[in-house]
């Protein structure tokens, strides 16, 4: 299993929604580092959802459910998406000063490159993040 984290504008589309319907079309990426990391999920992949804009903080956990696939909306076969579930609301929510106040993540895409919206994490970072929510 891989570990991913997947950046939303809760103004847009917030985890309560994700949770309220199910299910959703991870959709409205565009840029190509992102879309490549969307195209290396598979199946059963858990992500951290993290909402951006004023929040700024990790909010819940999210499963993985399809194969990445051409977006439908989109006349690009380059352009993908997946679906995904919600799994579990974090206990309380991780702010991004909070990570960026511990050296250990300095490394992350969140902390060094804070506006790509879809990044992978090892399963150190998803464990010490999760440790962090409790």
């Amino acid at each position: 299993m891989t570990y991913w984290l997947l950046k939303t504008e809760p103004s847009e589309y917030s985890y309560g929604d994700l949770e309220q319907e199910g299910k959703t079309r991870w959709d409205g990426v565009s840029n190509n580092l992102a879309l490549m990391h969307l195209r290396s999920m598979v199946k059963g992949d858990r992500a951290l959802i993290y909402h951006s804009g004023k929040e700024k903080a990790l909010v819940g956990i999210a499963e993985i459910v399809s194969s990445p696939y051409p977006d439908p909306r989109r006349n690009n076969p380059k352009i993908v998406v997946v679906d995904i579930v919600p799994r579990q609301r974090l206990a309380k929510p991780v702010p991004l000063d909070a990570i960026k106040a511990r050296k250990v993540f300095a490394h992350l895409p969140l902390v060094r490159m804070p506006r790509l919206s879809v990044m992978p994490l090892s399963s150190q970072d998803w464990n010490a993040l999760l440790a962090m929510a409790k």
